[in-house]
């Protein structure tokens, strides 16, 4: 079997391949084809992977290339992990939201959507190489920010290509609410017999309940969550907002419910969370090198994305192996959610088999989380028109639809400011 990993130079794809050795008796894994266009990090990630894996006795190999087709070619899944125009861009994405006294941050406001406009053309390109030289049902597993976003373009452009969105946010979640209840005396869990319940979009859904082996411990948990935020100096959340809902909200939430204190807290940049990771990035880079090192780092923590090797190898393993297991996922809704369109791209538990990826029935959530889901939905479907098509008139649509987007008699100053910011990486608006 033969597995593409594009973007292989990145720092998080040691912790990767930790994942495939993990699970190398489930998983026959023969080839992992690490593909990057930057020779510098391709050559020290993928040398270091390439040590990793030795370490443990060759259970398979680990192959470079700067060749996508090549690398696709054969391939049963593509995983994505790419950034277009790299930590910089992403610094510039930042700033051109602070520059305009918007939100700037990489996966949601104007800084988002500068990603999903550079990105989504290339991941169509990845989708069109694995229509032309994948194994027959090859899987693309997107980890590219932002991710909803993006399969959101895949699910409606690339169709005939299985894809699915999938993000580190929820498995988190879940093991910081099963560590709660380990201290509070309830008992130790085994994290894949807990299923918690999550719905929205990817960066914009709501954490509402848990079972495990068929009991409930959401009352559980949400007492115990308020009961925190009502002891704590600065809680994340206010106490009301989650009594009122009986739901915890994804941490990106902050930005919309926050908005002033996200916002003056980039007052105080530099750094911004860009050029702090531009540092540990170099750091882990020189770490990498190091011809003795066979072990990721303890400093990759700092990089984020904690339990990323556990979130993407584990659902190649329950896919291949037909496990029937319930991922959080981000897949087209179908009837998931009766009330809602289909076509809509969610965040919410899935069941992964051999058969493919089948959103789980669920409840609509309420009014107050849904008005925030249709009007971010809308700037999606708009965005992903702009990025196809180099639509000028969906894109400045999208921000004024965007309930952290300027307000409407300065979009097209903050639009022409993107697209001339981004101008190597947008050629669809030439």
């Amino acid at each position: 079997m033969k597995v593409a990993v594009i973007g292989g130079g990145s720092t998080y794809t040691p912790e990767l391949v930790n994942g495939f050795i993990a699970r190398a008796r489930e998983f026959p894994l023969e080839e992992l084809w690490l593909m990057d266009n930057d020779p510098y990090r391709l050559q020290i990630v993928g040398g270091f992977a390439q040590r990793i894996v030795a370490a443990r006795g060759s259970p398979f190999e680990v192959i470079l290339s700067n060749d996508q087709r090549g690398s696709i070619e054969g391939a049963a899944y593509v995983i994505t992990q790419l950034r277009v125009g790299q930590m910089e861009a992403r610094r510039k994405d930042e700033y051109l939201g602070r520059r305009h006294g918007l939100i700037g941050q990489e996966t949601t406001g104007v800084g988002g959507m500068a990603k999903a406009l550079r990105t989504i053309p290339v991941l169509l390109g990845i989708a069109g190489d694995m229509r032309a030289v994948a194994a027959p049902g090859a899987l693309l597993v997107n980890f590219t920010n932002p991710a909803g976003l993006v399969t959101q373009a895949l699910s409606q452009y690339a169709a005939d290509i299985p894809s699915v969105g999938v993000c580190n946010v929820a498995i988190t979640a879940k093991m910081h609410i099963l560590k709660n209840l380990e201290m509070t005396g309830c008992g130790k869990f085994d994290p894949f017999e807990a299923e918690l319940q999550t719905l929205g979009l990817n960066h914009l859904s709501w954490h509402r309940g848990l079972t495990i082996a068929g009991e409930d411990l959401w009352p559980k948990v949400i007492e115990g969550y308020i009961t925190h935020l009502e002891s704590v100096e600065h809680p994340e959340w206010d106490p009301a907002t989650v009594a009122s809902l009986r739901m915890i909200p994804n941490y990106y939430l902050q930005y919309f419910y926050f908005t002033e204190k996200k916002l003056a807290a980039q007052n105080s940049w530099p750094p911004s969370r860009a050029e702090e990771v531009i540092e540990v990035e170099k750091d882990l880079l020189r770490q990498y090198a190091d011809p003795s090192l066979e072990e990721p780092p303890a400093d990759l923590m700092k990089r984020g994305g904690a339990y990323y090797s556990t979130v993407a190898t584990q659902l190649l393993n329950a896919h291949y192996n037909d496990l029937g297991e319930t991922h959080i996922v981000n897949v087209p809704n179908g009837a998931a959610v009766a009330t809602w369109p289909a076509d809509w791209v969610l965040e919410l538990p899935a069941r992964v088999s051999r058969a493919g990826i089948t959103p789980l029935p669920a409840e609509p959530l309420p009014p107050a989380c849904f008005s925030l889901i249709a009007a971010v939905k809308s700037y999606e479907l708009l965005t992903v028109e702009a990025a196809v098509h180099g639509d000028r008139l969906a894109a400045y649509q999208a921000l004024l639809a965007h309930p952290l987007g300027p307000s409407a008699d300065n979009i097209q100053a903050v639009l022409e400011d993107l697209i001339e910011t981004h101008r190597d990486y947008l050629p669809q608006f030439d």
